[in-house]
């Protein structure tokens, strides 16, 4: 059989009714989403929406190192770079891949049925988005999961608006204007899971998925699914890293104040300090965004939540930064970007508040909930 970047699986269950199974299918990459795979995982979902005998969906990832590192964004970067040189839009790659994928993560937000997402490894950017979404979601010891778009000009999308207005608004800010990487404890801490499995386990925690006797019945089947999960439970995991982030961090004050607050926690653990480093480098106006990102999220719905990130990730593949992120951090990896403004202090407010003015007369989201 030829190679396919996703692979799509239905299995019969004992009571007639059928699993439906994705797996992201390019381990090279770490699984990494590329439009063509959004476009292999949307229609299937559709389609298994509406079939009476599809009673859950399992969405895995091939491979031991990662559920999905993020989307493909050495594409994006080319595509990008083109209409950069170019001085116009001369391709529109990126603005097609945002829109498709966000489309995608909104279906998995609202899907009738059961969806379980297992995230071992490592999970970020496009992977965060899929897995935030599922109704199971499931980690493992081993569990990686990162918010790090600050790092390459980006903010967190693909849904992340939702995840970080359902957190502690300390987590919250600290994660995702830190670009930190999360363990399992903390995973679960911020809600990114709903259960954390012992990683040699994975094999049966799939194969068992097979046998369930689902229903149909949707609460029902939820519980029989939870159930499961819940056997394969792990029994050690992982110390907790933001147990140390105080409660009183905020984005309901200023940009440099909040940033201020952060850099204060300097010294109290190698890992905050990491995650600092990575907010003294990272871009001045994803750090900025992420902060209104905050702020903006308290009062949406799940449809305007992607609808705003569609604005913002317009912008963001418009201006420069995260090109230039990419180039310095994975492509030409010299670890030294150009940012357009040098530090947050010195960028105008009214700059990061332009990426939350929508670029067009409607929303190509618009039909979203």
């Amino acid at each position: 059989m030829a190679h396919t970047s996703v692979v799509i699986e239905e299995h019969a269950l004992p009571d007639g009714r059928r699993l439906a199974h994705a797996e992201l299918n390019v381990p090279a990459t770490l699984n990494s989403l590329s439009l063509e795979m959004i476009d292999l995982l949307q229609p299937a979902l559709d389609g298994w929406a509406q079939r009476v005998d599809i009673a859950a969906v399992l969405i895995t990832g091939a491979g031991d190192r990662a559920f999905c590192a993020g989307g493909d964004i050495q594409a994006l970067y080319h595509a990008m770079r083109r209409n950069h040189d170019a001085g116009s839009v001369v391709d529109r790659y990126p603005f097609e891949f945002f829109e498709r994928e966000y489309r995608l993560d909104h279906t998995l937000h609202t899907f009738p049925k059961p969806v379980v997402v297992i995230g071992h490894g490592v999970v970020m950017g496009g992977g965060l988005g899929i897995l935030s979404a599922a109704s199971h979601r499931v980690l493992t010891e081993k569990s990686r999961v990162a918010i790090p778009e600050i790092t390459i000009g980006l903010f967190p999308d693909a849904g992340a608006t939702w995840l970080l207005k359902n957190m502690p608004e300390h987590l919250a800010v600290f994660t995702g204007m830190t670009g930190s990487h999360c363990n399992a404890t903390d995973a679960m801490t911020c809600g990114v899971g709903t259960a954390v499995v012992d990683s040699t386990a994975l094999a049966a925690l799939r194969d068992g998925m097979k046998a369930l006797a689902l229903t149909g019945d949707r609460s029902r089947d939820d519980a029989t699914i939870s159930k499961h999960i819940e056997s394969f439970a792990g029994k050690t995991l992982p110390a907790s890293e933001l147990a140390a982030i105080p409660v009183s961090l905020s984005a309901g004050s200023s940009l440099i104040d909040t940033v201020e607050q952060l850099l204060a926690l300097a010294g109290r653990s190698t890992w905050i300090d990491r995650c600092l480093g990575a907010l003294r480098s990272g871009c001045p106006a994803s750090i900025g965004i992420v902060h209104e990102q905050i702020r903006r999220s308290r009062s949406l719905d799940l449809a305007s939540a992607f609808r705003m990130e569609m604005i913002i990730a317009t912008h963001c593949a418009t201006n420069t930064d995260f090109a230039e992120g990419v180039r310095a951090l994975l492509i030409e990896k010299d670890n030294s970007p150009k940012w357009r403004h040098s530090s947050v202090r010195e960028m105008p407010a009214s700059y990061v508040q332009s990426h939350f003015e929508a670029p067009w007369p409607e929303n190509p989201l618009a039909d979203l909930g």
